[in-house]
């Protein structure tokens, strides 16, 4: 059962707004939510956004909750701006944790972490064909961050000029440690910090004009795997001979870089 903005914030009884300069400053005012009342349905209400003024409120929120937060929270931060509730009622703080990887673990780039949450929760739901527009979008996001010399973002006032790089992979650890060897920077360094608040605006305004794109039934996915990758799948994907593997990146990051592909 689909259930309207109005019909919606009249059941939760959110009467506040609190969304606040390129962030979100997620308001309840104290007001009690009726038992059973529940969030709206997927996907949530989007209006077309700027993508450079959400790239400048993620690389500013950056500094504030890291890669992860300042991508979501500058996407839903506007919205909060644009639409009110739902967006004023989300806990911004809580995409802290995927930061560095994950709570630091140098897993998946936090700011494509956030992007795919936003990503499905503007456009995806439980439904089949929303659920798979929605992949469609992120994966191309993700196809996008690994093939492209980043960060593509430039601040009106930058700390530090950073190097661009192509990292070849989604993963934190990876990403960060090519830009390392290309800058001759510490990861630690202040550096580091700047190129990573960059690459926050980049991928949150790349987000964005993909969200405006699929807004305007104009999306089209423009990042395919590498022939290489796709080579790694024919072999080990879902229907292959082995399958005994489900990813889809650029394999060679990681695999067989320093030794040759086993003899089939």
């Amino acid at each position: 059962m689909q259930v309207s903005r109005r019909g919606w914030l009249k059941n939760a009884g959110v009467a506040c707004f609190g969304a606040a300069s390129g962030g979100l400053a997620a308001s309840l005012c104290g007001a009690s939510t009726p038992s059973g009342a529940g969030a709206p349905p997927l996907p949530w209400p989007y209006v077309k956004l700027d993508p450079d003024a959400v790239a400048a409120a993620a690389y500013e929120m950056h500094y504030k909750g890291g890669c992860c937060f300042a991508v979501s929270g500058s996407i839903i931060g506007e919205l909060a701006k644009k639409v009110g509730a739902p967006f004023t009622t989300w806990p911004t703080a809580v995409m802290t944790y995927g930061g560095a990887g994950v709570a630091g673990v140098g897993s998946l780039c936090g700011a494509l972490n956030g992007a795919a949450m936003v990503t499905f929760l503007l456009a995806g739901s439980s439904e089949k064909e929303k659920q798979s527009k929605a992949s469609e979008i992120t994966r191309d996001i993700f196809n996008w961050y690994a093939q492209t010399a980043l960060p593509t973002f430039r601040p009106a006032q930058p700390k530090f000029e950073t190097v661009k790089v192509i990292c070849r992979s989604n993963l934190c650890h990876v990403s960060v440690t090519k830009w390392c060897k290309a800058s001759k920077c510490k990861f630690s360094s202040k550096e580091r910090e700047e190129r990573c608040a960059c690459l926050s605006g980049s991928v949150a305004k790349h987000t964005v004009e993909l969200l405006n794109a699929h807004l305007a039934g104009e999306f089209k996915a423009a990042y395919k795997l590498p022939a290489e990758a796709q080579k790694c799948r024919d072999c080990h994907d879902k229907g292959s001979a082995r399958e005994d593997s489900r990813a889809q990146m650029d394999c060679g990051v990681c695999h067989f870089t320093k030794t040759p592909h086993p003899q089939l």
